[in-house]
């Protein structure tokens, strides 16, 4: 049994007790954010924050995103969206193209899509080879211990849908004239092939579930639960990360 059989997909929020918790973790959120960027305290400038999500096609990042950087003001965090690579960046290794978007000291940056293509889409279309994708684990490995090493808190989730649940969510995109630009003919063919993916999933947990880098699995069934989770995780997160290099969260 992997650990996508250990999610309960069960987890709920109603709307209103959602976005009654969603209030006070944005507020907290702002609090951290206006600390770390020296704009708050001591001014001391506080180590970079990298959240990386991954996920199933249509599981909810974009909305988990959007409620995690909505009280932050612009400036002060960069949402980086990766798709397929294009040309140029196909000429380079496979972490070139993430290096700019990484945050420095006092920074902090989002990543919709991540690195990990490499040893998932990548592996499971056949767009890296064999012996690419199985030396990518190292590889990715040693970035991020190199990363935290270096002060980055580096947070990870996997957001996490039953099929049944993805085919709901399309339909309903398909549907919605304001929508059905999310939906392509790759999403569809991604979900005849989600054995493959679910076989690669639990090889990257297995293979870069790091204890300075934790994978967090994010049951998304429900999106109002999810978004809460998120917002729970990654300041329980920052607020660790603050400890370890010397600052107290404010109480």
């Amino acid at each position: 049994m992997g650990r996508l059989d250990d999610v309960d997909l069960s987890l709920k929020l109603s709307k209103d007790e959602s976005e009654k918790r969603l209030a006070k973790l944005q507020q907290r959120l702002l609090e951290l954010r206006l600390v770390l960027g020296g704009l708050l305290g001591d001014g001391r400038l506080g180590p970079p924050v990298c959240v990386l999500f991954e996920g199933w096609d249509a599981s909810g990042k974009g909305g988990a995103i959007k409620r995690l950087v909505a009280p932050l003001d612009p400036r002060h965090v960069r949402v980086a969206s990766f798709a397929a690579p294009d040309a140029t960046e196909k000429r380079h290794h496979f972490m070139w193209r993430f290096w700019p978007a990484l945050p420095g000291w006092g920074g902090w940056a989002v990543f919709d899509r991540t690195w990990y293509g490499r040893v998932l889409v990548e592996r499971v279309e056949g767009f890296a080879t064999e012996e690419q994708w199985r030396r990518a684990y190292g590889e990715i490995n040693d970035v991020e211990s190199s990363l935290v090493a270096e002060g980055m808190i580096v947070i990870k989730f996997w957001m996490h849908i039953s099929s049944e649940e993805q085919l709901k969510r399309f339909e309903a995109r398909a549907a919605d004239p304001l929508k059905s630009w999310k939906l392509t003919p790759d999403d569809w063919k991604n979900r005849g092939l989600r054995e493959l993916y679910v076989q690669a999933i639990e090889e990257m947990f297995e293979r870069t579930d790091q204890e300075h880098a934790r994978w967090h699995v994010v049951p998304g069934e429900s999106k109002h639960y999810a978004r809460v989770h998120v917002l729970e995780r990654v300041i329980a997160d920052i607020e660790k990360g603050m400890r370890r290099h010397g600052f107290d969260p404010p109480s």
